[in-house]
């Protein structure tokens, strides 16, 4: 019997049957539910199930016309907003398959995601299409993207019918301004508000995609190389789709804030594919404010809401926070970082909420441990999700460990990826068999207590956690490299007070070049060639990188070098 039996939710079974069908009959079947049911909410406009479905059927009639095809790769790039819903479900209405793609990416990342999936079709939204197309623009023939829609913000709402509570001054130059749309030589750009006044270019064949067939393509990147997709059929999304929305106690009647991005395997798998698959409703915020966040949680009375730690310590020191009312929330929970027991604290005696952290990867569409929301621990990954056999492991020879002992978390379940794209070798380095099992390896270092729980101690893979986005060294180094004046690089981590932990360069310039190139230099290139958490918050001189005696950067010294340089504040002693 596992040890977490015992704090097993009493009311929930141990495994579950998703529904064997396509992830857009979650859609179809909650629009035919619940057709003037509140699906989301965007600027304070509502879209009802049926409003949304129907949106989608359009969109997806026009992605049909534009040549998209069963199997075929579409990239979504943008934040979170309804166009990103609508355009995800009309992908999946075509059997075709989503390739989520993180917004702050720049031209020189997306290209990857252009060529690797073979995507010839993009969705984004108006201040990015730039970005895009100078990708597309800079690959060779017959890999550039065929078609870009582009969509504005305001192509969902009237910003003259907007309270100043939900369109703060400090999203208006970013949400309101009209752009110039980009131009493809070898392709086309198609304007969303365009395509959605036209009527239905072709009729929908019926959707025929099995639990079996690919749904999704979300990217991670990881110790070598460029970033790379993880095969998710509608099976494992399905299944963490159902699961999250039983432990959270979901209903149709939840209302949920979406602030966590649905470009991410969270925000897309936890949030929005669980609220549709309940028929609850999801009020969705396209990027973090502390005010516009109490407002919308007081206004639409939101019981449910997953986030990020420093969301909550952001929420909770603003000075507006007494005119908030949190009485609505019944579940908060989150991860991407630990939760400082504080902050925990005082959601328990000021709101009576008791914060569960959960785990998971890329890898296992979101959770793969998550926290009994009747019994979570502090700074504690959880125990393992509904359906998950996990285990801790000797990660040299793969044999299970006792309580207690430190080890890498391995993790077999129906939520587990199916490999990783055109990869065979990164996908058979990633799993082994064990009791005629497929285990997946997380890299992540962590042990069980008596009670079954699991926490993290270390890492296996070489990753910085900032604030929840994960920044993976040999990534940004592969970017630095192309700096014209940078001979090495190596990528750090230092500490934040903030983010928790932070990026770090330790730069060797090329010696036609030293004097003349500052660190200010050096950030204000990363800043214009690669995605704003990745950038470099601290970069320092060297005249020559650690080495071992087969040529390889010690990296590890350097980063025990900085933590040995800075007090448990984050400062130079």
């Amino acid at each position: 019997m596992p040890a977490h039996d015992a704090v097993w939710p009493a009311r929930l079974p141990t495994r579950i049957t998703p529904p064997a069908t396509s992830l857009w009959m979650n859609l179809a079947i909650s629009a035919l539910r619940y057709p003037e049911k509140a699906a989301l909410v965007f600027m304070g406009r509502v879209w009802t199930f049926r409003e949304l479905l129907q949106a989608a059927e359009h969109m997806a009639a026009h992605l049909s016309a534009l040549g998209v095809q069963t199997g075929d790769r579409v990239v979504l790039n943008m934040q979170n907003c309804p166009q990103l819903v609508i355009t995800h479900f009309a992908i999946l209405r075509l059997d075709a398959v989503v390739v989520p793609v993180n917004p702050m990416n720049r031209a020189e990342e997306l290209k990857h995601y252009i060529v690797d999936p073979d995507t010839r079709v993009a969705v984004t939204t108006a201040d990015l299409a730039s970005e895009l197309a100078q990708a597309s623009e800079a690959l060779p023939d017959g890999r550039r993207l065929q078609h870009l829609v582009v969509t504005h913000f305001t192509d969902v709402f009237d910003p003259d019918r907007v309270s100043p509570e939900d369109l703060p001054q400090s999203w208006r130059s970013w949400l309101l301004p009209q752009h110039t749309l980009p131009s493809l030589t070898s392709g086309q750009v198609h304007a969303w508000a365009d395509l959605v006044v036209q009527a239905a270019p072709v009729s929908l064949h019926q959707v025929q995609a099995t639990p079996s067939d690919m749904a999704l393509l979300p990217y991670t990147s990881g110790t070598t190389g460029l970033p790379k997709g993880c095969m998710h059929t509608h099976s494992t999304i399905m299944h963490n789709a159902m699961a999250s929305g039983l432990w959270g106690n979901g209903t149709p009647e939840n209302v949920t804030l979406c602030v966590v991005p649905m470009f991410h395997i969270t925000g897309m798998v936890s949030l929005m594919h669980t609220n549709i698959l309940l028929g609850s409703c999801l009020v969705i915020m396209p990027r973090w404010d502390r005010d516009v966040a109490g407002h919308l949680i007081s206004k639409w009375k939101v019981t449910h809401w997953t986030n990020i730690p420093t969301m909550v310590i952001d929420l909770l020191g603003s000075p507006n926070m007494h005119k908030y009312d949190l009485s609505s929330l019944v579940y908060i929970g989150g991860g991407g970082a630990a939760m400082p027991e504080a902050v925990a604290q005082r959601l328990l005696d000021q709101f009576g909420l008791r914060y569960a952290e959960g785990y998971g990867l890329t890898e296992t569409a979101a959770p793969s441990h998550s926290n009994p929301p009747d019994h979570p621990k502090k700074q504690c990954l959880g125990i393992p999700f509904m359906s998950v056999d996990a285990r801790v492991v000797n990660p040299d020879t793969l044999d299970e460990l006792a309580q207690g002992e430190s080890g890498e978390i391995v993790i077999c379940g129906p939520q587990v990826f199916k490999g990783y794209w055109k990869r065979p070798d990164a996908t058979a380095a990633a799993f082994f068999e064990r009791d005629g099992k497929s285990f997946f390896r997380s890299g992540d270092m962590g042990r069980v207590d008596e009670e079954g729980y699991f926490f993290m101690t270390d890492r296996l893979k070489r990753m910085i956690n900032a604030s929840g986005f994960k920044v993976w060294p040999a990534e940004v180094e592969a970017l630095m490299f192309r700096h014209p004046a940078i001979q090495e690089a190596c990528i750090i981590s230092t500490r934040d007070a903030y983010r928790g932990e932070s990026v770090k360069a330790v730069v060797v310039l090329r010696q036609d070049h030293q004097g003349k190139v500052s660190e200010q230099d050096i950030i204000d290139w990363c800043r214009e060639n690669m995605a704003v958490y990745k950038i470099p918050r601290v970069v320092s001189f060297a005249d020559a990188l650690p080495k071992s005696g087969s040529g390889k950067v010690m990296w590890r010294a350097l980063q025990e070098a900085e933590m040995a340089a800075l007090d448990p504040a984050g400062k130079p002693q």
